[in-house]
Formats: C-alpha cells, sequence, structure tokens
C-alpha cells in the first residue's frame, strides 16, 4: 500500500519514467554551472563543475542521477544526453532533489530545455515500456513487439529479435 505522500509525487508527474538498464550505457558527464554567491555570503567549496554520473531513470520532464562526490551549489545544469537511440540530445535543466546516502549522491533534474522532439520521442520510450511491463505482468505470449520504442535499452529476457 502506498502512502499519502507516495501517492501525491506519482500524480504530480506529467511524463512516465524509465529505468536505464545498469550496463547498456556509458557513465554519462554532467555540467553544472556555478552560481555567483550574494554580496558577502561565504559558501563553503563542493564539488567539480563537470562530474561523471549513472544515470537512473528518465522522463521526458527530468531524470535521477547518481553521482559519486557532491554537487556544486547550483540549481542549472546542462548536458548532451546520449543513450542508445537518444543520441547526442541537448538538454538544460534545474536541480530539484539532492540526497546524500553515504559516498553517493541521488539527485533530481527537472528539464527547463528540451526539444519538442526528444520530449516525444523519451515519452514513446517511456510508455512502450510500460506497455511492455504490463504485457509481461500479464503473461502474455507476445510481451516483446517489433515496434517497440524502448528496444534499444531493453534488456529483458522476453526480448526476441524482429
Amino acid at each position: 500500500m502506498s502512502t499519502r505522500s507516495e501517492q501525491a509525487a506519482a500524480e504530480r508527474r506529467k511524463h512516465p519514467r524509465f529505468p536505464v538498464v545498469e550496463g547498456l550505457v556509458e557513465p554519462i558527464t554532467v555540467n553544472f554551472d556555478e552560481e555567483k554567491p550574494a554580496p558577502g555570503e561565504h559558501r563553503p567549496a563542493a564539488g567539480p563543475k563537470n562530474q561523471p554520473a549513472l544515470l537512473v531513470n528518465l522522463s521526458a520532464g527530468g531524470m535521477s542521477l547518481i553521482l559519486f562526490m557532491e554537487p556544486p551549489r547550483s540549481k542549472k545544469f546542462e548536458m548532451l544526453l546520449n543513450l542508445p537511440g537518444l543520441e547526442r540530445v541537448p538538454i538544460e535543466g534545474r536541480v530539484v532533489r539532492v540526497l546524500e546516502k553515504g559516498a553517493t549522491f541521488n539527485v533530481g533534474i527537472a528539464f527547463t530545455k528540451i526539444s519538442r522532439k526528444h520530449e516525444d520521442q523519451i515519452n514513446g520510450m517511456a510508455q512502450d515500456h510500460l506497455d511492455c511491463e504490463t504485457r509481461i505482468g500479464l503473461n502474455l505470449p507476445e510481451a516483446c513487439v517489433p515496434n517497440c520504442r524502448f528496444r534499444a535499452l531493453c534488456a529483458k529476457p522476453q526480448k526476441v529479435r524482429h
């Protein structure tokens, strides 16, 4: 049973998410823009501006990353998303969450700039992933379909060659 806060978070999302399968992608690099402190304000030094990261999940509205160093105290970031099926997609965003766990940081990013074409492409991949999960959950014989837009990222045992 989900809690009220989990339900509220799920209802706030405009775009379906999909996981990025471990081992299929190279780590990505995120470029955080440094924000200038206000006059007289002292901020402790944070991590470097460019950092390697692991992409946990993705939607047309944002993504979740794992960083191995504390991210800079910056709200904005930019990157080129490079995944199978999504090559060299320029994205700008803002940091909406940083959760520290041991030596790692889970960073939530909301996109502020992404092309409509790529937003539609990511939404299509996410929808096909959800449809596949439904077919698998219902034990349907054709869980994997030839026109699946998530195919490039899929590592499910049900995946068949078409």
